[in-house]
């Protein structure tokens, strides 16, 4: 299939001060599109996923981390020190020649930085602006400060997860940080088109907060509704039943089974081989499942246990049952289904040689979208950046180098061979 030359953010430039997930999430999305993502980087403080596992091979390094490496891929690094008044001002520059300036920061730290959205405008009225806090611009908590592991209890989804009796559930994922990079993607766009028709930049205030509570609106609605806290319930659904991730045959085999209506129901149990149940006038409608939803976790864990997951998945799904063997990483990397779809792409790199990664999550029939390369090692394009897009001589740059524009004075030299 033939695909159109142009993508879809062609010419578009992003100037890219965000670090840990929320927003390495979201360039990486503008990236996928066609943007050129600059990631500015810091020597003094370097982003946290280059120092987060895993690293490949297991051995430390900057440029080494999966974390890093996956949600990174198609950006350029510069590294700048922003503390400084000429690392400063290319950053100014930077902002002058890009479409789009991103962060991440606690609100208010961009404005300390001298870089808040009137500063920017100031060196490019129609910049568009976005900013993805924890808590947002505004309101009484606007500075606290937000991390993925307090924002899934912050939008009521810890205190629905876990199982009875206990406390409220950490659910293993920082679901606001990837969840907040999509919807800070979209705004963009809209930003984007907006200034197209009108020719206006503006400044988007994304919460990270806000973008997360529709995951669990209806817990919210619940309460709103009926003031209502349900009980915690495992693998247990509130309304639905028999589901849950079921013991098979063999050490550690599982499968995740959801019925989901009266059809799933009587599909499961005669792929069981339980007529008496299908037969059952008490099990017909889904309150009356629930009623008797131990009976029917133990039928169906019954049936599951002297079976492989594979077996059980094929069953049901030939039945027309949702089920699927919860896997592994390695399951994940070798499944057929995504490696059929093209889920993943591979890219070599310098430092850890040719490895496979999450790739772009669309399919686009008329389109160039795709993961474009991989992640950049720290600072790999500083001096190419102040070249080509600012137009910064060599000279130019080494007095940069020198007055400590990029981190301790001399470092670019060392480690740029043009210099």
């Amino acid at each position: 299939m033939s695909v159109s030359k142009e993508v879809p953010l062609a010419g578009v430039r992003v100037a890219d001060f965000t670090w840990v997930w929320a927003g390495p999430s979201a360039t990486l999305q503008l990236a996928h599109l066609g943007a050129e993502v600059i990631k500015i980087e810091s020597l003094e403080r370097v982003d946290t996923t280059r120092r987060l596992p895993p690293y490949a091979d297991n051995t430390i390094g900057h440029n080494r981390a999966g974390y890093f490496n996956q949600y990174s891929q198609g950006k350029k690094s510069v590294v700048l020190n922003l503390k400084n008044a000429k690392g400063l001002e290319v950053a100014r520059e930077i902002v002058r020649s890009s479409d789009v300036v991103a962060d991440n920061f606690a609100a208010q730290v961009m404005d300390r930085l001298g870089l808040g959205y009137e500063d920017l405008k100031k060196v490019r009225p129609d910049i568009i602006a976005i900013s993805m806090s924890g808590y947002g611009q505004t309101g009484p908590k606007r500075n606290y400060i937000a991390y993925g592991p307090v924002q899934v209890p912050m939008i009521g989804l810890a205190s629905l997860s876990g199982y009875p009796g206990r406390g409220p559930s950490e659910v293993g994922l920082s679901y606001g940080d990837p969840n907040a990079g999509m919807h800070a993607a979209f705004a963009v766009l809209a930003a984007l088109w907006h200034r197209r028709r009108t020719g206006e930049g503006q400044f988007i205030d994304l919460s990270q907060w806000e973008a997360a509570i529709g995951l669990v609106a209806e817990g919210l609605l619940d309460w709103v509704f009926n003031k209502s806290q349900p009980d915690r319930m495992g693998n247990r659904d509130l309304a639905e039943a028999p589901q849950g991730v079921f013991r098979c045959l063999g050490d550690d085999r599982w499968v995740a089974i959801a019925c989901w209506s009266d059809a799933h129901w009587e599909a499961l149990a005669r792929a069981m081989g339980r007529e008496d149940l299908v037969g059952r006038v008490d099990l017909r409608t889904r309150e009356g499942r629930k009623a008797h939803e131990l009976e029917l976790e133990q039928a169906v864990a019954d049936w599951t246990a002297a079976r492989t997951p594979e077996d059980v998945v094929a069953t049901l799904q030939a039945a027309g049952v949702p089920a699927y063997n919860p896997l592994s990483n390695r399951g994940v990397a070798e499944d057929p289904q995504l490696n059929a779809r093209g889920a993943f792409t591979e890219f070599d790199h310098p430092e850890v040689g040719r490895r496979r990664h999450v790739g772009a999550p669309w399919t686009f029939r008329k389109s160039d979208v795709r993961a474009r390369g991989r992640a950049p090692l720290l600072g790999e394009h500083t001096a190419e950046v102040l070249m080509s897009v600012l137009g910064y001589d060599a000279s130019r740059i080494r007095e940069l180098d020198e007055a400590g524009a990029f981190g301790p004075p001399g470092w670019l030299s060392r480690h740029w061979q043009g210099g």
